[in-house]
């Protein structure tokens, strides 16, 4: 059904006051700022106790942290524009208080206070009847209509529900959905900070695995030289795999925020639409996309340790004869087996059984050609 807009003229104080409560908005509450105010570095404003929700969610350890010493700051992304914020140990009470907005509220709620005009309400009116507002909303057609369509037009036989009701209800569930969206955001954000660090974990636990096995080679001269990059291949084949699952992950993360993001900033403009009829021609479709993102599974993240790379280790207390065979350890070697003292067989028969107290991943079994098998107690991995 097609309505046509009969608008009535707005006065100007009030179409003041309407377009400075919208630059007052905090994106976070989405109510008025509430004092202090705080200004982050990228110049938009929060709440200092909405700053603070989102900082704390953004890094839960930062209480804990303080709580044995001093606290070592910690970072958040702006709500609006997604720019990372640094802060120091004092957290969100490091932030600078923006005093010119806190004044601007005071004057808002000063003017807000004092009696206007009688203002000219906006109405939709009905096409079919152009003397009738659009004051009721047809439950079977999904629809706002007017009092004489129900009488005796086109919605005569259907359910209806006075306009403010209907326009009230779902305008709580999209209030709901918008805040279980922000909350959501703001825990994927968690997850993408915490799987940077674990890249970053990687990436030093794999620098500092080469620094040892370079050390460890370079005592070994010219007959390790070649070991040595084999091996060293094989710590970056492995850092470079791990490395680039996480951060497929974190993409996979930011796409979904993204995509949450700006769903949250339409579901945002849709609040902001006075006319209740409008609103609900449109109200509909957006909590549809809400809830088809909520329930979008994003449970994929690197298991417990998956930082780890110890097990690239090596043992290098072998026999000159014995250098080719070398692999990492995964378990340290015994005493007698790293130390392979005298016995009263021959030292070819020494050899052959530290050979067989070696444990050979079999990961590491293509990394270069070898003198002789090597068998394990264990058996390979």
């Amino acid at each position: 059904m097609n309505f046509a807009v009969g608008l009535k003229p707005l006065l100007a104080e009030a179409r003041s006051m309407e377009s400075l409560e919208k630059q007052l908005i905090c994106p976070i509450c989405l109510e008025m700022f509430t004092k202090p105010v705080v200004i982050l570095p990228c110049q938009h404003n929060l709440c200092r106790k909405c700053a603070n929700d989102v900082f704390q969610a953004s890094n839960p350890l930062w209480q804990s942290r303080g709580s044995s010493a001093v606290p070592s700051g910690g970072r958040f992304r702006c709500p609006s524009c997604r720019h990372e914020v640094v802060l120091d140990r004092h957290g969100v009470y490091g932030l600078q208080r923006n005093l010119l907005v806190e004044n601007i509220i005071d004057i808002y709620k000063q003017e807000s206070a004092r009696p206007l005009h009688a203002k000219a309400e906006q109405h939709l009116m009905c096409e079919e009847h152009e003397d009738e507002r659009i004051n009721i909303y047809c439950l079977r057609c999904e629809a706002p209509t007017c009092s004489l369509c129900k009488v005796f037009g086109a919605h005569k036989d259907c359910e209806v529900a006075p306009l403010p009701a209907v326009y009230q209800r779902q305008k709580s569930e999209l209030s709901d959905g918008i805040a279980m969206l922000v909350a959501g955001n703001d825990r994927i954000q968690a997850i993408i900070t915490q799987m940077e660090e674990i890249c970053r974990t990687i990436e030093d636990n794999g620098r500092r695995q080469k620094q040892h096995l370079g050390l460890r080679f370079d005592s070994l001269y010219s007959i390790l030289e070649e070991r040595k990059k084999e091996l060293l291949q094989s710590i970056a084949r492995e850092q470079e795999a791990k490395v680039q699952r996480v951060r497929g992950l974190i993409r996979q993360y930011g796409d979904h925020l993204e995509a949450s993001s700006k769903l949250v900033e339409s579901a945002i403009q849709a609040m902001e639409e006075p006319q209740m009829a409008v609103y609900l021609q449109h109200s509909k479709e957006l909590l549809k996309k809400i809830t088809d993102m909520s329930k979008v599974s994003m449970s994929s993240r690197p298991e417990p340790g998956y930082e780890n790379m110890d097990h690239f280790s090596i043992n290098v207390d072998y026999v000159a004869e014995m250098l080719r065979t070398i692999e990492f350890q995964t378990e340290p070697l015994g005493e007698d087996e790293a130390d392979g003292g005298p016995g009263d067989g021959s030292e070819a028969v020494a050899d052959e059984d530290r050979l067989d107290s070696l444990e050979v991943p079999e990961a590491m079994e293509d990394v270069g050609p070898r003198q002789k098998p090597v068998s394990s107690p264990h058996g390979q991995h």
